[in-house]
This record gives structure tokens, C-alpha cells and sequence, in this order.
């Protein structure tokens, strides 16, 4: 009787795989190796599995579909060799992969390569040499991984287009360059008409507090369309206020290009402006916001108002009815009030007010941010500059020793693991393979995290002349709020508020507590603002 083949292919890209004329993937070149193996040894395949766009080296065995499917037969005995072209094909998981072809052979099932042959345990050279072979897969694997991101990243460094379709905003250009493989390679340029709509997205996400949809919306409206001729999309929206390019600096991984004055449409500035947005508004449970979900409306608060009696937020509306205009009785307008969203939802026991009228709490407001501004104007630049400055690079450098500690303990457990993988081999170890596979992959997790906190941290740290430009930026912005309010829409007024003002709490009689972002507290020296009075 012939022996029973099951047969794994695997490459670890799509690109890889070939196609036939009805569009099913197929990997001809592992495929036509085992089946001539097979002719020549005399058996007989009765299984095939392949695996299209899977990595050996980032996919552990348990979340590979095709892999369970042939354990699940040996444990049937439906075949009596697992066969692939290398043994790599299994996988390249150092402390996984040497595990999981002896559970084969454990379980009856020869393991052969084409190019390597058969994969035994009988010894525990056998052992040894099985796991440094796939420690050695393993290396390939990163090394292959390093060599591909360090060339992408060198390209992007170097002001390179990394490839594939230009981002909205700017077109491709032959570059009059080759690669290796004799393609020509692409420039980007700006496309004017784009770059005035992206301009524009930004101007109305960051100074007038549109969200996405609202921009989507205001753009269809104006006639605008998207690249392709359709209308406008939310997504597309965001994924235009993320884009670090138009900045004009280009980005791959965790390589940065130096900024690009060719490639710029909107500054810097405006960018981290819609960032800070951006993030600000990503959880609309957020108890407290310091940007406002949308500015739609005349109120001057959003998001930020609070009774003080419950602590339930308060929110705007209108009775439905409508009162003739003081100033002009030829004109109706409707009553506008803040009400407390426990109380009349009767969720909280709350004693204040139910409501207070929008233009009265509003104005107190007001006036409140107009003193700032005039006090902020009186105080030297420098002194509130500097100050902020110190206190930036001690909480820096303080969160960088932390980070520190913490890395070096975990690299320490992590090769404390990994010296009982030799153990384990021998027979030696109290740990299971299967426990210590675990323990380590954990480990390495924890490790990799740690080590990112910690390159953050340290950057974060490094950038002290950008903190200290970022903070005299930041001064110099609200200065120029300052100087706008007064003339500024209603939508843009409420962004300077919800910039200023972290929360307000409201008490019977229009009595307030404001606190303010800390960022701003220095500017408020010498007024009584923490709590007011109507």
C-alpha cells in the first residue's frame, strides 16, 4: 500500500501567488516540486491545503486555518506523511514551529521537506537540530522584514515616493528614475485644483469645528466632487485630516522625510490643530471634551456645560413656541435654554433650576473670555513661555525613567524564558512546551510594547526645542484668538471657547464654577474666575 501525502503550500504575500483563467489562486512552483517528489518516492497525495497571504513568521499555528484542517486529519489518520517544498513552509516561529512538527511525528505522521528530507526525533541532536533550523527561519524572516522596511523607509527619508496611488491633493509624475527592476519610479506634485478643496476641508474642520460628515455635506453642496466624480464621503473626509503628507512631509512606518516645501499644501500648525480635534472627539462618551462634537447652532457652549446640583450634562433645545424680538417686534424669535438632562429625564435626584436661558448663561461667558483675552495681552510672553517649558521636560523626563525600569524587567523575564527553551529540548525544563511557547510569545508582546512606550518616550523627551516652539505657537494662537473674537463667526467662537474651557458647572441664579484647561490657567492671574456670579 502507497503511503497517504497531505500537502502544504504557503507564501506569505499575495503576490506570490499566480492565478489561472478563473481566478483561483494557485502556487504552481511548490505545487509541481511535491507532486514530482511524490512520483519519485511512490506515494500517493490524497490531501492539499495552501495557505495565500499568510506570514510563517507573524502567524502563530493556532490562528492558521489550513494547519488546524491537517492536524485535525493526522488525529483522523486520513494520511501517513505531512509533505512540503521547505520546511519553512510549516512556519518560522522560533520557539512554535519545532513544537509543531514534532506534535506530527507524535502522532504518527512523517514530516518531509523536498529540498531538506525527513525531520525525525529520535535523538536529541535530532531535536537541537530541528529547532535551530526554524530559529534560523526565524532570523531570515526578520532580517527579510528589516531589509524591506529600512529600503522603503531610506527612499521616504530621502523625499521618495514610496509607491501607489497619490494621495487627493496631488498627482504623479515620471521621475525619469529607475528601480532594480527596471521600473520607472514616480514624483508627486501638487494638484492646485485638490490642494484649494483640502485647504478648505481643514479650514472648516479646525477653525470652524465642521466634522466630517458637515464637511462632506458643505463641499457636495458647493459642487465639489471627489476624485473619481462621485459625491463626497465622511471617510474620505477623515482620511484627508490624518494625511501627514500635506504637510509636505512624507511618511512610511516610522520613517519621516524632512518637510518638503514643494510638497506642502496646508502648515504644520494646521495639521496638529485638526489632530488634536481629531482625537478629542473620538470618544463622544467622553465625560468631559475640550472640543466640541460640532459647532452647528447659536449657543456658545457645547459639551462643556454641566449642572452644578447633579452633575448631569446640560443640554440645548427649544420650547417650540416663539416671543416677539425687544429690538425689533417685527422679528419672532425662540427661547433657547440649557437644561439639565437628568433632571428632566428624571435620572438624577436633582434640586436646581430645570433650565437656564441660552443667551443669559452665554453672555456671562462671554464677557468671562474677553477679560482673559485682555489679561492675557497684559503678561509678558516670556514668563508664561518659560514657565510651561520647565514643567513640560520634568513630566518628560520623569515618564522616560519609568518606561525604562519597566522595559529593562521584561527584557530580563523575556531571556530568562528563553534560556528554557535549550531545557525543554533536553528534558530538562519544568515547563510544558506548549506553557512556555505561551509564556514567551507573551513575553516578547510585552516586550515589543514596552520597547515602543519607551522610543516614544524618549523622542517625546529629545523634542525640547519643539516643545518650547510648540508652547510659544501656542501662545501666539491665542493671542490671535484675541484679536479675532470679536469679528469671529459663531462657529469659530465656540472653538476658542471649547479651547479655553474645560467644564462649567451652573447653580441657581446663573452662579458658575469654571475650570480651564491647564494649558491656560497662567493667562487668568489676577481675575476671579472660578467661580462667578451673574
Amino acid at each position: 500500500m502507497k503511503n497517504r501525502v497531505c500537502t502544504l503550500y504557503r507564501v506569505s504575500t499575495d503576490k506570490q501567488v499566480d492565478h489561472d483563467d478563473k481566478n483561483q489562486a494557485d502556487i504552481p512552483m511548490q505545487r509541481k516540486a511535491c507532486h514530482a517528489f511524490c512520483e519519485k518516492m511512490g506515494w500517493v497525495i490524497v490531501h492539499e491545503e495552501q495557505e495565500e497571504g499568510v506570514s510563517g513568521h507573524k502567524v502563530r499555528a493556532e490562528n492558521r486555518d489550513k494547519l488546524q484542517i491537517i492536524k485535525e486529519l493526522a488525529k483522523q489518520k486520513k494520511f501517513d506523511i505531512l509533505l512540503v517544498f521547505m520546511f519553512d513552509r510549516i512556519g518560522r516561529i522560533a520557539d512554535e514551529t519545532p513544537f509543531v512538527v514534532e506534535w506530527f511525528v507524535k502522532n504518527g505522521i512523517e514530516v518531509w521537506s523536498t529540498q531538506e528530507g525527513e525531520q525525525r526525533f529520535d535523538s536529541h541532536t535530532d531535536k537541537l537540530t530541528n529547532y535551530i533550523r526554524f530559529w534560523q527561519a526565524d532570523g531570515e524572516s526578520e532580517k527579510t522584514s528589516i531589509r524591506t522596511k529600512t529600503a522603503l523607509g531610506q527612499l521616504v527619508e530621502g523625499g521618495g515616493f514610496k509607491g501607489g496611488l497619490a494621495p487627493y491633493g496631488y498627482d504623479l509624475v515620471k521621475s525619469g528614475r529607475f528601480n532594480k527592476r527596471k521600473h520607472e519610479l514616480y514624483d508627486l506634485v501638487v494638484n492646485e485644483t485638490e490642494a484649494a478643496v483640502v485647504r478648505i476641508i481643514f479650514d472648516k474642520y479646525v477653525h470652524e469645528g465642521f466634522g466630517a460628515q458637515r464637511i462632506a455635506t458643505y463641499l457636495n453642496k458647493q459642487g465639489y466632487r471627489a476624485r473619481t466624480g462621485k459625491m463626497w464621503h465622511h471617510a474620505s473626509i477623515r482620511g484627508i485630516v490624518c494625511n501627514l503628507t500635506y504637510t509636505g512631509v512624507l511618511r512610511c512606518g516610522e520613517s519621516r522625510s524632512q518637510e518638503l516645501p514643494h510638497l506642502q499644501i496646508i502648515s504644520p500648525e494646521l495639521f496638529e490643530a485638526a489632530q488634536l480635534i481629531r482625537t478629542s472627539r473620538a470618544n463622544s462618551a467622553e465625560q468631559e471634551r475640550h472640543i466640541p462634537l460640532n459647532t452647528r447652532g447659536n449657543s456658545l457652549l457645547a459639551g462643556n456645560v454641566y449642572c452644578g446640583h447633579c452633575g448631569a450634562r446640560l443640554s440645548l433645545t427649544t420650547n417650540g413656541k416663539a416671543y416677539p424680538c425687544k429690538k425689533d417686534p417685527n422679528r419672532v424669535v425662540k427661547r433657547v435654554r440649557y437644561v439639565c438632562y437628568g433632571k428632566t429625564r428624571k435620572q438624577t435626584d436633582c434640586d436646581g433650576q430645570t433650565g437656564y436661558t441660552a443667551h443669559i448663561l452665554d453672555g456671562i461667558i462671554d464677557k468671562l473670555v474677553r477679560q482673559i483675552f485682555e489679561r492675557m495681552k497684559a503678561i509678558p510672553k516670556s514668563d508664561i513661555v518659560n514657565i510651561r517649558y520647565r514643567e513640560k521636560m520634568e513630566e518628560r523626563k520623569s515618564l522616560l525613567h519609568s518606561v525604562r525600569a519597566e522595559y529593562a524587567k521584561a527584557a530580563a523575564d523575556l531571556e530568562t524564558l528563553k534560556g528554557e527553551v535549550i531545557k525543554t529540548i533536553r528534558g530538562e525544563s519544568t515547563f510544558s512546551k506548549e506553557l512556555l511557547s505561551s509564556l514567551i510569545a507573551e513575553a516578547e508582546a510585552k516586550c515589543r510594547e514596552l520597547q515602543e512606550n519607551m522610543e516614544a518616550a524618549q523622542a517625546a523627551y529629545d523634542e525640547g526645542k519643539t516643545v518650547l516652539a510648540s508652547l510659544n505657537a501656542q501662545y501666539d494662537d491665542i493671542i490671535s484668538w484675541a484679536e479675532m473674537y470679536d469679528t469671529a463667526s459663531m462657529e469659530a467662537k465656540k472653538m476658542i471657547v471649547n479651547c479655553l474651557i474645560k467644564r462649567v458647572d451652573v447653580y441657581r441664579d446663573y452662579k458658575l464654577h469654571i475650570d480651564f484647561n491647564i494649558d491656560f490657567e497662567q493667562f487668568c492671574g489676577g481675575l476671579d474666575i472660578v467661580t462667578i456670579a451673574a
